[in-house]
């Protein structure tokens, strides 16, 4: 399966996907340290967002989230790209500051909610630079 989204951060990424059923601010909710969503009511709790194809249909930020996302590039532990269900300019400026710093940005796609929800709960997927991502069902 492959879809067509809007390129917010160039780049390719691969990985296992983890679909957020919830919002996720990344301020406070995800420790930069290790990778790990810490928010205690968060359904995924305990997950690593490290390496992974981040699914965040409904980011939700504080003015903080780029600079968590900056830590989590620099310390190794930040997702390999995130797909998105809405822009969120904040979270992507600690990609666009960590590319300007020398670090390998997190490459972004957005996609449109219906695409979203047809996105399977399993597997493994893959961003290409034209703006197509290609999942591959476990």
């Amino acid at each position: 399966m492959d879809v067509s989204g809007e390129v917010l951060i160039a780049g390719e990424a691969e990985g296992p996907l983890l679909i957020l059923s919830e919002p996720l601010s990344f301020w406070g909710g995800v420790d930069p340290a290790s990778g790990e969503i810490i928010a205690a009511r968060h359904p995924q709790c305990g997950a690593q967002i490290a390496g992974r194809l981040l699914v965040l249909p409904r980011p939700i930020g504080s003015s903080s989230s780029s600079s968590v996302l900056l830590e989590l590039i620099a310390g190794g532990k930040a997702p390999a790209g995130l797909v998105l269900g809405q822009k969120d300019a904040i979270l992507l400026l600690g990609s666009i500051v960590g590319r300007e710093l020398g670090h390998r940005p997190v490459p972004a796609l957005l996609l449109e909610e219906s695409t979203l929800a047809m996105l399977p709960a399993e597997g493994s997927a893959r961003i290409a630079t034209d703006g197509r991502l290609y999942i591959s069902a476990f």
